[in-house]
């Protein structure tokens, strides 16, 4: 397809919104979403936040709060494609498998393998404890078995080369048919926010799959958006990714990330994708 579709990622799950301009509430989303949807973006990525004073930095595995802000986000956004998260530290996700239920989103991230996720300081502290982001085959296997129950399609995250190739294997295997690929980039741990890099990665996908990127990191990112575009990907931005503009100033929001985002992809020659156009382009219509 020669039009890039655009998925904004909403709020995230480490952001404070305290601190950074990440909405929480089911009406937040939906403005904020809106804002996306009318700057280019046919897809939303969803994570969901407690609600209450003081606890919109917590994440949320409630299914009637997911149905709510489903609820909300279509009404402002016709025709959108919703994209929930799924990922949990540890081996029950059954918090992430009720949200699917409930909340019947068309895509969903399945995290397709480990990753110590790690990051350290100027000073050689760590960022944070180092933590493993552990996402084992039975793990896998048992979201996937509920995406196919629901009718989900899903979207495999891929933090590093080797998660990519097991992706394949997760094909040949017979789990998933068609994988659609999500190549982060920017983890501090896992592969680099780097342009150069991504042709190489390209070479490790099943021939004729989707794929996108996600570019975690400040205003350096936008190369590799461009190179994203400019080799066939679909694109993915937003305030869980990024807070910087192209030219290195703060975002007041995901509007203006997605902006940013459809120039490039008409830069490039892409163009940018409707909603009717991106569920095609994902297998959805």
């Amino acid at each position: 397809m020669d039009k890039a579709v655009i998925t904004c990622a909403l709020t995230g799950v480490l952001t404070d919104p305290r601190q950074h301009p990440v909405p929480v509430t089911p009406a937040e989303l939906a403005a904020s979403a809106r804002e996306a949807f009318d700057a280019g973006a046919a897809c939303m990525h969803v994570h969901f936040r407690q609600q209450g004073a003081g606890r919109g930095h917590l994440p949320s595995w409630e299914p009637a709060l997911a149905v709510q802000i489903a609820e909300a986000i279509r009404a402002a956004c016709p025709g959108v494609i919703l994209n929930f998260t799924t990922g949990t530290v540890g081996r029950d996700q059954s918090g992430p498998l009720a949200c699917l239920r409930a909340g019947k989103p068309e895509i969903a991230a399945c995290n397709a393998g480990s990753l110590n996720y790690l990051k350290t300081r100027a000073d050689g502290r760590w960022a944070w404890p180092p933590m493993l982001f552990d996402n084992p085959v039975e793990k896998i296997e048992e979201i996937l078995a509920t995406m196919d129950e629901t009718g989900v399609r899903p979207e495999f995250e891929c933090f590093d080369l080797g998660i990519v190739r097991s992706v394949g294997m997760f094909a040949e295997v017979g789990l998933v048919r068609d994988p659609q690929y999500n190549l982060v980039m920017g983890v501090a741990s896992g592969m680099p926010a780097d342009p150069d890099l991504l042709a190489l990665v390209l070479r490790y996908l099943r021939p004729g799959c989707n794929w996108q990127v996600t570019a975690i990191g400040r205003s350096e990112v936008w190369g590799l958006h461009r190179q994203a575009a400019a080799l066939g990907g679909h694109l993915r931005s937003g305030v869980e990714d990024t807070f910087y503009l192209p030219d290195g100033t703060r975002t007041p929001g995901n509007g203006a990330l997605i902006e940013a985002l459809a120039r490039i992809a008409q830069e490039t020659g892409r163009g940018v994708a409707s909603p009717e156009e991106a569920r095609v382009a994902f297998g959805l219509a």
